[in-house]
């Protein structure tokens, strides 16, 4: 039978020299790979992000694997999401297969509300956007967006502008 509360000085050490040797690999590789590894999280970006941390975990726990082998998956994945990004930067068909299109939830005083079931986005949810943004009221609102890492872009009316970054609403979605 497994010990409950305590095994052994020597696995305490091993977590310990572990845990600190594997979050200072994991720190290197994500220097090394560079800004866009942890930047706003689109779901590719959140799944690494999880992996990553499993590994670490399994690294600190698992007395079956050893600091290189953690170290190794953590390089492979900083490896995959580097590619990813910037195979998605060189291909806009690449980058449309692994990436959510951001997604017009309001505008010129309406709720897209076919747009906000599909994305599961409530009109109170986008009143704290608009709160958030500083906006005191809808009216002063000419478009809210749902962007591609789940974030409600608020554009208000004084600095709409052309609008040309605004994605066009769809018939669709009203």
């Amino acid at each position: 039978m497994q010990p409950i509360f305590f095994d052994s000085w020597l696995y305490i050490i091993r977590i310990l020299a572990i845990g600190v040797a594997g979050y200072a690999g994991i720190v290197l590789f994500l220097r090394i790979s560079g800004k866009r590894t942890l930047s706003k999280m689109n779901m590719f970006d959140f799944i690494v992000t999880i992996a990553l941390g499993s590994v670490l975990a399994t690294m600190l726990i698992s007395k079956q694997t050893t600091l290189a082998q953690g170290l190794t998956a953590v390089a492979v994945l900083v490896f995959l999401q580097y590619a990813v990004t910037a195979l998605s930067v060189r291909s806009d068909a690449f980058s449309k297969l692994i990436k959510a299109e951001p997604r017009l939830l309001y505008a010129n005083n309406d709720f897209l509300r076919r747009a906000m079931m599909a994305e599961r986005v409530t009109r109170s949810e986008l009143e704290a956007a608009a709160r958030d943004a500083s906006v005191g009221s809808l009216n002063e609102v000419a478009a809210m967006v749902l962007e591609t890492d789940g974030t409600i872009s608020v554009i208000p009316k004084t600095n709409s502008g052309d609008r040309d970054v605004v994605p066009p609403a769809k018939e669709r979605d009203r």
